[in-house]
């Protein structure tokens, strides 16, 4: 009998363990912190996170509105007299390539997994977009063998600009291959510039190869590219523009709200060139990009200029920038309509694509006027001349970038318009390039950051890049 109850209690006890490890595994996970996220999930954050960067004062402000004048400062000087901080040039190179271009990846291979392609689309086009922002700051920079730490690859060879850019061309054109309508949901929630429209961002993709190959132009002849790109989805109005919107307060507000007016960083102010060419012009946009001084004038401030705050640019006397560009919720723009306008009408005037130059013109420049809220306004034509042509579509293009700093510097490193002098007390008598590589390559990533220098020429800012050697 003994025996008999023995036996009996193994069998319940084995009923019951088999019982406890069933599905033990599906019991035991925690919804609130999965093992394996959706890739739709991760937009929000790389595109938060490179709006943040690329709108930051220190960054799009002080090496890129400044560098191409569309502001000034009366105070702390330093970067617009080219003399950057080592720890900004490093953050924007590991922000681009850990927050957009790595989250890219990882967005990429999960929405492989899940079969999603009109992820894997948005994944790779914003692997694009990272690649080109650091190849247009830095020129040669690690590309073939980025972002691929799971691979072992811890010190990744630098390839050239040009490689880099082809590289970049591949991507997007197999981005636009993989759109489609049964493609895939694109979370509209975490999707912050599109809200899960997949049309939207196939024209972003497509716009973006257009600015890529207008970038290096001047190198390579892409007339058949530009060509076949504007025969595929591209942007078609202001509706279509690639741009993130900010909340109304800190800490998910612009970022140039946050510093200038929340953190009361006035010494931002706008240059003389901007004032000087929108009221050459009788440009209504002056009461737009610009606020009064406390004599009630719009008076810009030239580059540079050591000693500062002095009688002649201080607080007082020095226009602010204009309210609309200080309002938290004023979008980070990625690439806007009017600029598309512009390029289409250089490369019109150029020769590249067919269509009538002086329309594309006047369409970037009736969709800037659009976004500042101006009326009544003369539309202007272009000029007979190629030359004249050009420095207009550039001016016009260069004001319809204000407060795009990144991007309104490196147009003008391409196009040189507007003519610019440098920094009267600079430190180089020239307008940087390109941005210096951070310090920590030059020791985590010795031979392949001295291969580089060594083919792309010295880690200065006055090095040009391979487009505009």
């Amino acid at each position: 009998m003994k025996k008999i109850i023995v036996f009996i209690l193994f069998l319940s006890s084995l009923l019951v363990t088999t019982s406890c490890d069933k599905d033990f595994d599906v019991i035991n996970q925690d919804p609130n912190n999965p093992t394996k996220i959706e890739s739709g999930l991760l937009i929000a954050d790389a595109v938060r996170n490179t709006g943040n960067l690329l709108y930051s004062t220190f960054v799009g402000g002080d090496m890129g509105s400044c560098w191409s004048q569309q502001w000034a400062k009366v105070q702390y000087n330093a970067e617009a007299m080219y003399t950057p901080r080592e720890s900004v040039i490093g953050f924007v190179w590991d922000g681009l390539y850990e927050d957009l271009a790595s989250d890219a990846n990882v967005m990429y291979k999960l929405a492989v997994e899940e079969e999603n392609t009109n992820m894997q689309a948005v994944a790779l086009t914003l692997k694009a977009y990272a690649f080109s922002i650091l190849t247009d700051l830095y020129g040669d920079i690690p590309f073939t063998e980025a972002v691929s730490a799971e691979d072992g690859i811890f010190k990744p060879v630098y390839d050239t600009q040009e490689t880099v850019y082809n590289g970049i061309l591949a991507m997007l054109d197999e981005a636009n291959g993989l759109y489609s309508a049964d493609g895939g949901e694109i979370n509209a929630i975490s999707d912050l510039i599109y809200g899960g429209d997949y049309t939207k961002w196939q024209k972003f993709t497509n716009t973006l190869k257009f600015r890529v190959l207008m970038r290096m132009s001047a190198k390579a002849d892409v007339s058949a590219q530009l060509t076949e790109v504007l025969s595929r989805p591209v942007f078609t109005s202001i509706g279509d523009e690639a741009k993130l919107p900010y909340l109304t307060s800190y800490p998910n507000a612009n970022p140039i709200f946050e510093s200038i007016v929340y953190g009361v960083r006035e010494e931002f102010k706008v240059s003389d060139v901007l004032v000087d060419m929108l009221k050459a012009n009788n440009d209504p946009r002056l009461s737009v990009y610009a606020q009064p001084n406390a004599d009630g004038e719009y008076r810009g401030k030239p580059a540079g200029i050591f000693n500062v705050p002095n009688d002649d640019y201080n607080y007082n006397n020095v226009s602010p920038i204009g309210e609309r560009f200080l309002q938290p919720d004023f979008p980070g723009y990625f690439l806007s309509y009017s600029e598309f306008m512009f390029l289409k009408a250089e490369a019109a005037v150029k020769g590249y694509i067919s269509g009538d130059a002086n329309s594309f013109y006047q369409a970037g420049y009736i969709a800037s006027m659009t976004e500042n809220g101006v009326e009544g306004y003369g539309i202007p034509s272009l000029s007979a001349s190629t030359d004249a042509a050009l420095e207009e579509i550039g001016n016009q293009k260069w004001l319809a970038l204000f407060c795009q700093g990144v991007e309104a510097w490196t147009e003008w490193r391409r196009t040189g318009y507007p003519t610019l002098s440098p920094a009267i007390d600079g430190v180089i008598d020239e307008i940087p390039s390109r941005y210096t590589y951070p310090a920590t390559e030059q020791t985590l990533n010795a031979a392949n950051y001295q291969a580089a220098v060594a083919n792309q020429g010295a880690d200065l800012l006055t090095t040009k890049l391979w487009w505009n050697n």
